[in-house]
């Protein structure tokens, strides 16, 4: 019998603000290169928090810091030519990072890395990857900010049972 249980796809992002501007990586994606926060996917045998320090290093050569929860998002996209409907859960950390790590590559697919600010970002909307990333900015720009410790991650996740 097929599993056909309904599975969102779990992603993190990075709202980063420096004196005034927010950090972005440009993008391929399947629509085109686009904006968006340093941001990926969960992946097995990590915590949301692991996954956002990785995911932003990764995209930008920055250690990342996080500071704060600043939401979780449910959204969904549909893209029927090709046979694409995600239902995608994103936790939105922010924090702080340091300098850029010199002589690191950026992922695969990331173009750059921009700092801008959010007038700059909401002139690009059209460039965004997902509307989430100018609702993560107005959420930021309210001050919406949760304790870290409102996350648990059970040791399960870096052992499951039955596996050495």
């Amino acid at each position: 019998m097929p599993d056909d249980r309904w599975r969102p796809s779990v992603t993190v992002a990075a709202v980063i603000e420096r004196d005034g501007r927010y950090l972005l990586v440009e993008e391929d994606t399947a629509d085109g290169v686009r904006l968006n926060n340093p941001a990926g996917h969960l992946d097995p045998g990590e915590s949301p928090l692991e996954a956002v320090v990785r995911e932003t290093l990764e995209e930008t050569a920055h250690a990342f810091s996080p500071t704060a929860l600043v939401g979780i998002y449910l959204s969904r996209f549909t893209r029927p030519a090709r046979g694409e409907d995600v239902t995608y859960v994103r936790f939105a950390f922010t924090g702080s990072v340091g300098e850029r790590i010199a002589g690191r590559a950026l992922d695969a697919g990331i173009h750059r890395t921009l700092w801008l600010t959010a007038d700059e970002m909401r002139a690009e909307a059209a460039r965004m990857r997902s509307p989430l990333v100018l609702r993560c900015l107005d959420d930021h720009l309210a001050g919406r900010r949760f304790p870290l410790d409102l996350l648990a991650t059970d040791p399960s996740v870096y052992a499951p049972a039955g596996k050495p």
